[in-house]
């Protein structure tokens, strides 16, 4: 059974949609925009290597994902962990101080929003931009132990039989604790591989008696089940059985394969579901960048939210290689799909 503190964070998803009309936006590809504004991502850290050299197109993103209509960023967390800097010759204090500042970085952007909004009366759109003062949430990232290796083992969800449960609970642990004393309103474990992880997350969000909230978002190759081959299924019960998790859902995945997976996740959870697909592109992880020509437009990956919705997904957004633009498009679908829903 719950207690307050658990009550308290599994309303915070529910308030949010409640507030947003029903279905919310989450945000858009962030190392993609990175590199739109000149960042160089060929770094074992990726997205995170900008924590070190360019907090500012971190802010930027941020923003232009919120003036798209994004109800919630998430933090350039992702690839930063303690091990990683480390590895990079940061001390352990010098790292953990950059895992609070993904947090601060997302926290500032969200502030600067809001003082647009007052700026434009808050009540309305200046052009292409979304100038509405609303409930924003800051999700903290956590990437899996594979994106840590920066090897693609993210996308194969194939660690080793040297790699056990407490492996990952003790590679993660530290981290965790950190994100969740940053100030981040939840934690975004991401494009979790495989089912070994997802018990680790579980258990140390038990463990560890994180105060705020966790989303679980698992990636798929086939449509059917997790990247490693593990169900989706049984990955996605653990996190229906952990308190802790307020929602549950798939990232990283192409949109062509959503409405099953969709449709799966409907026969074990009664949590909120979360979809934020990447554009459909293919990824080389010896190559270590994405195919182009391989995914869709903008236009085709908006054209499944309404089915994604009627089939129960309520928090939308998008993944490696979307950008401000389809965030853009998912708000206004939603939005037309809100009022269209409201009594006369």
């Amino acid at each position: 059974m719950c207690d307050t503190g658990e009550e308290t964070s599994s309303m915070l998803i529910k308030d949010l949609l409640r507030q947003a009309g029903g279905a919310a936006v989450i945000d858009g590809g962030l190392a993609t925009e990175l590199e739109r504004h000149g960042a160089d991502l060929n770094d074992p850290l990726w997205s995170a290597k900008c924590l070190l050299t360019s907090a500012h197109l971190i802010r930027t993103v941020h923003l232009d994902y919120l003036e798209a209509g994004a109800d919630i960023i998430i933090s350039a967390s992702y690839q930063a962990t303690i091990q990683g800097f480390e590895a990079r010759g940061y001390s352990r204090e010098a790292g953990e101080a950059l895992l609070k500042r993904s947090v601060e970085i997302a926290s500032e952007a969200r502030a600067i929003y809001y003082e647009r909004c007052i700026e434009a009366s808050g009540t309305c759109s200046g052009g292409e931009k979304v100038l509405k003062h609303r409930p924003i949430l800051v999700a903290a990232s956590v990437g899996s132990y594979g994106a840590y290796l920066a090897d693609g083992s993210e996308y194969s969800g194939i660690y080793g039989k040297t790699i056990t449960l407490e492996t990952l609970k003790d590679f993660h642990r530290r981290r965790v604790q950190i994100l969740a004393e940053s100030g981040a309103d939840l934690i975004a474990f991401e494009t979790i591989p495989n089912k070994l992880e997802a018990q680790a997350y579980a258990e140390l969000l038990e463990e560890e008696d994180i105060k705020i909230p966790a989303w679980f978002s698992f990636n798929s190759k086939d449509g059917v089940n997790v990247v490693s081959g593990d169900s989706l299924t049984k990955c996605a019960s653990i996190a229906e059985s952990c308190n802790k998790v307020v929602a549950v859902g798939i990232n990283c995945t192409p949109p062509r394969f959503i409405h099953g997976l969709l449709l799966a996740l409907k026969k074990v959870t009664t949590k909120p579901i979360l979809i934020y697909p990447n554009s459909g592109e293919s990824y080389d992880p010896d190559q270590k960048k994405w195919v182009q020509n391989t995914g869709v437009t903008d236009k085709d990956f908006v054209s499944y939210v309404d089915v994604w919705c009627d089939v129960g997904a309520s928090l939308v957004g998008g993944c490696c290689r979307t950008t401000p633009d389809t965030i853009r498009a998912i708000y206004r679908t939603l939005s037309s799909r809100c009022r269209s829903v409201l009594p006369s």
